[in-house]
């Protein structure tokens, strides 16, 4: 059991530096220091944003509008954390025999 429990925190960390590089990623797109006309880094961008844009969609439905500034990235990391968090104090509960 705490075998999957590792698995489960490492995915979400690797999430996690996904979310992160599709940040930078869109930063450096907006500031023009990458162009997204060259095939790699348009390759990377649309790979970045399949995989974080789902989870991005679910959390701007309930974000007021804030213009430029876009909070969905930070949100989900926060609640990723704190699933990971989560996660440990209940394996940590049954493996104490504690109930929860």
């Amino acid at each position: 059991m705490q075998s999957l429990l590792i698995l489960i925190s490492q995915i979400i960390q690797l999430y996690i530096w996904v979310i992160i590089a599709s940040a930078v990623l869109s930063w450096l797109v907006a500031f023009n220091i990458v162009n997204m006309r060259n095939r790699f880094v348009y390759m990377v961008g649309d790979a970045l944003n399949r995989v974080t844009e789902p989870a991005y969609r679910r959390i701007r439905r309930f974000l007021p509008d804030m213009g430029g500034l876009d909070l969905s990235p930070i949100i989900l990391i926060l609640g990723l954390i704190f699933l990971r968090n989560f996660l440990f104090e209940v394996f940590g509960a049954l493996q104490s025999g504690g109930a929860y």
